[in-house]
This record gives C-alpha cells, sequence and structure tokens, in this order.
C-alpha cells in the first residue's frame, strides 16, 4: 500500500469508489448528515492526523466545513476504493481549533 494520498481519496470519490461503514451511516443518521455532504466534507477538507498502522487500510482524519460548521471524518484508503470509518462534530473541549488535539492532563 502506498502512503496516504488526499489526491487519491478524492479520486476515489469523484469515482464512486467508496463504501459508507454501517458505524458511519449510523453516525450520519444522527447528526443528518447526507452523502452529498460526505463528499463535500472529503473534496473541500483537509487531513489533520494520520493513522497508518490502521488495519485493514490506513486512514486520516480529515477537518471540512458543512454550513460552517466543522466535521471530522475518519477516511480509511483501501487498494481499490475508500471507506468512511465515521463522521463527527469535534468537541471544543478536545480540539484547538478543531485541528489539534488538546492535552490530556
Amino acid at each position: 500500500m502506498n502512503e496516504i494520498n488526499l489526491e487519491i481519496i478524492r479520486k476515489f470519490i469523484q469515482e464512486d469508489k467508496f463504501i459508507i461503514s454501517t458505524h458511519a451511516r449510523i453516525r450520519m443518521f444522527q447528526r443528518n448528515i447526507s452523502t452529498d455532504d460526505i463528499r463535500d466534507l472529503i473534496m473541500k477538507g483537509e487531513i489533520i492526523e494520520e493513522y497508518p498502522g490502521d488495519e485493514p487500510c490506513p486512514s486520516i482524519l480529515i477537518l471540512g466545513f458543512l454550513d460552517k460548521n466543522p466535521y471530522h471524518i475518519v477516511v480509511a484508503q483501501c487498494e481499490d476504493h475508500i471507506r468512511i470509518v465515521t463522521v463527527y462534530y469535534p468537541e471544543e473541549d478536545k480540539w484547538v481549533d478543531y485541528k489539534v488535539r488538546r492535552d490530556r492532563k
């Protein structure tokens, strides 16, 4: 597997080569997030963390915005598709500018 690449991830989105996990579907329903919203978050978002050791595919955490509201989306990059693992609203007390984890003291 090559290193995680946002352009490859975006290409898979454009080509409809993505799977949304059951967990992510539940979270999308709870938060009223559509598949088109997921596409938008990935196409316009930025990588804020990488998890190269994730199995079965390495993943990333993307920060994106919908109607000026921040969302985090975890995306796994596999050989021939991506998997949407989860999507959530980042809690302010756990993140600085929604990008950097706050220290847990």
